[in-house]
């Protein structure tokens, strides 16, 4: 019984090593251009952020609308 959750436990680490391995070159290169331009990518960030609001609020209201 030990040996099977020793199993899982390794497993588990096994699995979220590599699933932080996996995404860390996309968010690499995400992070290369927002460094080059400074002003510019904290208007892109606003940006992105009130666009990712709004849909939520969208959603939302689309939900609440079908209850």
């Amino acid at each position: 019984m030990n040996k099977l959750i020793a199993a899982l436990v390794a497993g588990l680490f096994a699995t979220a090593a590599f699933a932080q391995s996996a995404s860390a070159p996309a968010a690499a290169s995400a992070a290369a251009p927002m460094a080059a331009s400074g002003s510019m990518a904290k208007k892109e960030h606003k940006a992105m952020h009130k666009k990712a609001h709004k849909k939520a609020a969208k959603a939302e209201a689309a939900s609440a609308a079908s209850e």
